[in-house]
């Protein structure tokens, strides 16, 4: 089945993600109509797919030649056009994150739960080759996780303090993201969690460096459950090129019951156990946009309606929240369904 998709904004991943991903899915995927605040790009956009071009997101949302919204990039609109997609009843695609405030999240999620359309958030990590080809070694080979290190390191934008609101909402998403890659990694939800975090200055609200550890033993028990060490450091001016590329650590390192992996997306897998090492360029597998699209895909044609990605990261923002209380109260965290500590 060939869905109309209408696109509302292109974002930095457009030519590099998108753009590929939709030639190579034309089978699913047509391309109608592209919304875009910057006009001379949404008219080259649309030009790739002879589609049209049009000002308003309302506007597309309520045409009747469209099946699906894809939303691609932020704009200055925020999450008004998934809104408007789930008013006019139309499937949605959304690759911009979530609002950062809890109840904000929350409240979109109510309103797409009522809308009764098929909703997919993007989750990149889970579907780059790499992280698909490590589960598969999970199972097969390494066993269970035991410990996970993800650690990124983010240049500074350089942005102003008038800047200050957008860099903390980056930040949160930032460490949202990672959590959920390593839950999904871990296959289950962390009982507890401690945090810190250093400040550029003191009392600022933006931070440099960011730790959480998360805790995966069963409640009720103590000290034979898999750990998570989860940093993001933005310590790094963005004009310091050479330092900011220098030896920088794995994005995502597994301890497991019969082995350890090394993890760099999109498709890099350096893995070990009693046989040596083993090292995997995945390249050749289907790039994470047409993964993540045609799950989506599979998600609208379904005979069941299905709401994809949106409780896995309103879970992890409830991760993230109490790493916050921990680091704000210096002490270690419940999380929901652990017993108190």
């Amino acid at each position: 089945m060939r869905l109309r998709a209408g696109i509302v904004g292109l974002g930095s991943q457009w030519e590099s993600r998108y753009l590929p991903a939709l030639r190579s899915l034309a089978d699913r995927f047509e391309v109608r109509v592209v919304c875009e605040q910057v006009a001379h790009l949404a008219r080259r956009a649309a030009n790739e797919f002879n589609a049209v071009p049009i000002d308003g997101f309302r506007a597309l949302a309520a045409r009747a030649d469209i099946d699906v919204v894809l939303f691609l990039g932020e704009q200055w609109y925020g999450t008004a056009p998934v809104e408007a997609a789930c008013a006019a009843g139309k499937a949605v695609y959304t690759a911009i994150g979530l609002p950062v405030d809890p109840l904000e999240a929350e409240t979109l999620r109510t309103r797409i739960e009522h809308s009764g359309v098929a909703f997919m958030a993007e989750l990149p990590r889970r579907h780059a080759p790499a992280t698909v080809r490590l589960k598969e070694l999970v199972a097969t080979r390494l066993g269970q996780p035991r410990m996970l290190f993800c650690h990124r390191r983010v240049p500074l934008s350089g942005t102003t303090a008038a800047g200050g609101a957008r860099e903390r909402a980056d930040e949160i998403r930032d460490l949202m993201e990672l959590v959920d890659w390593c839950r999904y990694v871990q296959g289950s939800d962390p009982t507890s969690v401690v945090a810190v975090r250093h400040a550029e200055s003191p009392g600022g609200e933006t931070d440099d460096y960011r730790m959480m550890s998360l805790d995966f033993t069963p409640s009720g028990r103590s000290g034979d459950g898999s750990i998570a060490q989860i940093s993001c450091g933005y310590y790094m001016p963005r004009c310091w090129e050479e330092a900011v590329g220098f030896r920088p650590p794995p994005a995502l390192q597994v301890v497991c019951a019969h082995g350890i992996a090394f993890v760099d997306l999109p498709a890099s897998l350096v893995w070990f156990d009693t046989a040596g090492r083993h090292q995997e360029s995945l390249e050749s597998d289907r790039p994470v946009g047409e993964q993540m699209l045609l799950q989506f895909h599979r998600t609208v044609t379904s005979l069941v309606r299905r709401v994809s990605g949106l409780d896995d990261t309103l879970a992890a923002m409830r991760i993230v929240a109490a790493a916050d209380t921990s680091a704000r109260e210096g002490r270690r965290v419940p999380l929901p369904g652990a017993a108190p500590g």
